[in-house]
């Protein structure tokens, strides 16, 4: 069994950065793509990056593409979203997500894809 827990979140202002930490314990995440999504108050959860197993491949949303970055350190099963120059429309509660894949797959966008997810963490840009 996979848990994941993310951390990192808090209020900022806009134009600040955050890292979001999500950490596996249990089955190692190694051989795992992750994910991460948001879901802003009152909208639906939106997608907003993946990185592949290995950490070559990473996919971002149009709406964070130069401004987030998704890394990984699979000697610690841990994945990081790097977020700067935040703004008021990045306040979401923050999820991370995983599955196993093989490596030659590219991460997947889709939510529905994802077999393990945390509890989240809140992340409020005020302007």
């Amino acid at each position: 069994q996979v848990r994941l827990v993310e951390s990192g979140g808090g209020l900022v202002q806009a134009g600040d950065s955050l890292r979001l930490t999500c950490a596996s314990s249990g089955r190692s995440t190694r051989n795992f793509a992750v994910a991460w999504f948001r879901r802003a108050p009152g909208q639906e959860r939106e997608f907003v990056t993946a990185i592949s197993r290995g950490g070559g491949d990473t996919v971002y949303a149009d709406s964070v593409k130069g401004r987030f970055t998704v890394s990984r350190d699979n000697t610690r099963d841990t994945v990081y979203l790097q977020m700067d120059s935040l703004k008021p429309e990045d306040t979401a509660i923050y999820y991370c997500a995983a599955v196993r894949t093989i490596m030659t797959v590219s991460p997947s966008v889709q939510a529905e894809s994802y077999d393990y997810w945390g509890q989240g963490t809140q992340v409020t840009v005020s302007s």
